[in-house]
């Protein structure tokens, strides 16, 4: 971990928050990105109070310049990238019937855009220095479905073929790309925020506060896949409370 440049993406909160404080505070020079700009500033200066590394830039993760600049950043900062932990995510659940197309498209722009403007922002620097990590959070919806998640879990099953696929490729290609997926359950984050479906938010709301755990679990979990000697890929990790039944 030490000295490892890493970015993160939906780093203003919940997952990517917990993720920047504990990389940083094991060496790790870190890299954030997501919209709320003021959040990332304060996460910031928080690293670097408690004697870590850390910048930070506004990006939208559904702009491919966004992501480049994030890119670049971290390049112009620490002269590196080693890590790419795309996070950014969002999940205002609904049924079908319920119509609420505009979220329909939000989830794709972000869960599913998202990720692929953040591999093409890295992937050249990664395929030119033969090495380099990939982590991607998607979703236990991402494994089996849900009643409310068609949109939201077909976007994270999306992350979970194409993290894959990018395993696969990089192994031939001898590029030693090394890929994580984080498949989480009930994690106590600002993603029920956006489920504007009263009845969804309701009953979301009801799971997380039964068996909901703290962000700093998905954390640790991605610290250990960055630990892993270079010859190691551990690629999905399913992680929830234990007293939920998924």
């Amino acid at each position: 971990m030490q000295g490892k440049v890493i970015i993160i993406t939906g780093a203003s909160s919940g997952i990517g928050e917990a993720s920047a404080k504990l990389l940083a505070s094991r060496g790790a020079r870190v890299v954030l990105g997501a919209r709320r700009e003021d959040r990332l500033k304060t996460l910031v200066d928080e690293i670097r109070s408690a004697g870590g590394e850390a910048v930070y830039q506004a990006l939208d993760v559904t702009r491919q310049a966004d992501n480049d600049a994030l890119v670049k950043l971290a390049r112009d900062s620490f002269g590196q990238v080693d890590v790419i932990f795309l996070n950014a995510g969002v999940m205002p659940s609904a049924p079908l019937s319920a119509l609420k197309t505009d979220d329909w498209h939000e989830m794709v722009d972000i869960n599913i855009k998202g990720v692929l403007n953040g591999v093409a922002a890295v992937l050249p620097t990664f395929t030119a220095q033969k090495s380099g990590q990939v982590i991607a959070t998607s979703s236990v919806a991402g494994l089996k479905a849900y009643p409310n998640s068609a949109v939201y879990g077909g976007t994270k099953w999306f992350v979970r073929e194409f993290m894959e696929v990018l395993r696969i490729e990089s192994a031939m290609e001898g590029t030693n790309i090394r890929t994580s997926t984080i498949y989480p359950a009930a994690i106590n984050t600002e993603l029920l925020n956006a489920i504007s479906d009263e009845g969804t938010a309701a009953g979301m709301a009801a799971l997380y506060k039964a068996h909901g755990i703290s962000p700093e679990r998905i954390a640790a979990v991605v610290a250990f896949a960055i630990e892993q000697p270079a010859d190691t890929t551990v690629s999905e990790f399913t992680v929830g409370p234990t007293t939920q039944p998924w």
